[in-house]
Formats: structure tokens, sequence, C-alpha cells
């Protein structure tokens, strides 16, 4: 478990920097968006996770995959992460993906460290919206219901069917203390230019669908499955 969370937190400490540029910010990119295949695949073959993510993946609005978010601290907490936010059209195809940090912090009583991956499934325009116009930060003011699945809480496919967010998640670690609430969830413009080329906005990205990248196709291919 060491080995595995060590890298890790090299990298999120290296992701709260600015964001590499050129080939091989490129590189990053590329490979964020293949570990988001594997998070996916790996929560889809959970036997605690799999109908339900099959379910609501058939009817999602969207996804956003978080492949590494990790959550740490003693006294002060933080958690970060990087991840792709992809949409669905009415006809089951899905667009390019848009790069996102997740950060939160808090203070106070708790210890320890975690790493989960983590699919969020937003089955709503509403809980898209407030992903992407970052009011996730406001937690219940947003008017967003969401529900948690893994980390020893199930949902069945017949109860909160009317959840905005499914959070389905994969976690490493012990972590005790207060959770942290209030994510911010801030699009990484400089990741989306030199993924797609030019200066895309998430609205280019995942509403207009103006640009595209034929190196996400495995990931679609997984999601449509």
């Amino acid at each position: 478990m060491i080995r595995r969370l060590l890298p890790l937190l090299i990298l999120a400490a290296g992701l709260l920097g600015a964001a590499p540029a050129g080939a091989q910010a490129v590189t990053d990119q590329t490979l964020l968006v293949a570990r988001a295949v594997n998070t996916v695949e790996r929560l889809r073959s959970d036997s605690r996770m799999q109908s339900t993510i099959t379910d609501r993946l058939a009817h999602a609005r969207a996804v956003l995959i978080v492949p590494n978010l990790v959550k740490g601290g003693f006294l002060f907490g933080a958690e970060y992460g990087t991840g792709v936010l992809l949409t669905r059209s009415p006809d089951g195809g899905w667009s390019g993906p848009a790069f996102y940090s997740v950060a939160s912090g808090s203070f106070g009583l708790q210890i320890g460290l975690q790493d989960a991956e983590t699919l969020y499934v937003i089955m709503s325009d509403g809980g898209l919206s407030a992903i992407m116009n970052n009011r996730m930060k406001l937690g219940a003011d947003a008017g967003i219901a969401m529900v948690i699945v893994g980390a020893g809480a199930e949902a069945s496919t017949t109860t909160n069917a009317g959840a905005d967010i499914y959070a389905f998640n994969n976690a490493v670690g012990a972590y005790g203390g207060v959770s942290l609430e209030g994510s911010a969830i801030l699009p990484r413009h400089a990741w989306n230019a030199a993924y797609y080329g030019g200066n895309p906005t998430p609205e280019d990205i995942l509403l207009a669908r103006k640009v595209d990248n034929p190196q996400a196709d495995r990931l679609r291919d997984v999601l449509a499955r």
C-alpha cells in the first residue's frame, strides 16, 4: 500500500503547481486518459458496484473520472486530484474528455491518508451544470443530491433513483476525522489546450464538440459498453 501511495503523493504535489507545457503536457494528459480507462474497468469489475455502474452509465448525462483522488492530513486536511469530464449525447455517444482539477481543504481533528479511484456518474443536467460552473463547492446549497457507493456503502439500482450524481470509489488507506467538503472543481485550460490544440473552452469540448482527439477513443468505448 505504501509503495502505491508514495508516487501518487508525488504526482499530486506536482499537479498543484503550474501545468507543464509542450510535449510533456501532452504525455501527462494521454497518461491520465489511459488511467481513466483503467479506473472505469476496475470499478465496473467490482461486485459491489458492477450492476449499479452499468445501469447508471446507460442513462448518464456525463461522467467525471478521477483516477487518483488523494486525501490526507494531520490537523489540516487536503484533497486533490485531476480528472476528465465527458458528456453523453442522446444517441449514446460520448464527447472528448475535458480536464478538471478537484481540490478541497479543511481544518480540524483529523489524521490519515487515503487514495481513491473515483467515478462520478452524473444523471441530470443540473448535476452537469453544477460541476461545469463549480457550484459543487457549495455542497448541499447547490441543490444536488449525491449517493456514494463503495468503501462500505452500497446503493441498489432501485433506491436513490432521483440522485443527480452517483460517486463510485475504491479507496486504499485510512482516513479519520471530519470529512472534506466543499470541493472546488475547476477546468485545467492549459491541459485542454495542449491535448486538443488551440484554446478550446470546456463548452467547446463537452457541449458543442468542436474538437476531438482519437486518443480518447478507448475511453469512449469503455463507457459505451
